[in-house]
């Protein structure tokens, strides 16, 4: 991982899968953090080559995370209609996919081992960006994009307020950004507006951008992108 030095300690534990800044403050009070053979204190700074040790039992777990564009008719949930995620693409280490996106629906999804994103990625009690560019079946009007945005009411439910905007001047491709992850909560809300999705892809989820990312495929998440996407889940 890149990093710009110097960079306060516990930052560099957290960056480096030791612990959380807070945990890495834990553990320099406890006496177990070494800088080129000394015992480190709240606030050192650890400059570009530097030797820090910790002195914990076990060893600390490789995190690794990708982007991955999923294609139609693969799942996170695989049914005899379509394929697991993990059974069509193989991945360096074992991994799981973060979230859903349905099998009809196809683009970004966050891959890990780091079960931590799971729980910041998907409680309710956090609120994260999610933006989608959506195909519908028929033109579609400036009230239908209004009412939308301002929320909207299927089963029992009603969406939150969220951006949404149309793409260009098509007249029926829009985007759209939610906090919320109902289940197939977007054809739901075009469906309650008397629209059906034919075509829905998820381009974005917080920082983190589907780019030029070929169906199927995956890069890996780094330097000041990982950076900033862990540290908007306050796990560094």
């Amino acid at each position: 991982m890149n990093m710009e030095y110097p960079i306060r300690i516990n930052k560099y534990l957290a960056l480096n899968n030791f612990s959380t800044r807070v945990g890495g403050d834990e553990l320099i009070k406890k006496g177990l953090v070494t800088i080129n053979g000394k015992l480190a204190v709240l606030g050192d700074k650890v400059n570009e080559g530097d030797e820090v040790v910790v002195k914990t039992k076990g060893s600390k777990k490789e995190y690794v995370y990708y982007a991955y564009n999923k294609d139609v008719n693969v799942s996170t949930n695989p049914d005899p209609a379509s394929k697991d995620i993990l059974q069509v693409t193989r991945f360096p280490v074992k991994v799981f996919p973060v979230g859903r996106l349905d099998k009809d629906s196809h683009g970004l999804i966050i891959v890990t081992n780091d079960g931590r994103v799971t729980d910041r990625l998907l409680s309710p009690k956090y609120v994260h960006e999610k933006e989608y560019t959506v195909k519908v079946e028929k033109p579609f009007s400036d009230t239908f994009l209004t009412m939308m945005g301002n929320g909207v009411r299927f089963d029992k439910f009603v969406s939150k307020k969220c951006k949404i905007w149309r793409m260009g001047k098509s007249k029926d491709i829009f985007h759209i950004v939610l906090t919320e992850g109902k289940k197939r909560q977007i054809r739901r809300m075009c469906e309650a507006l008397h629209h059906n999705v034919i075509n829905l892809k998820r381009i974005r989820v917080m920082n983190i951008e589907l780019d030029k990312i070929p169906l199927g495929g995956f890069r890996e998440i780094k330097g000041k992108e990982l950076e900033t996407f862990l540290t908007s889940l306050n796990l560094i």
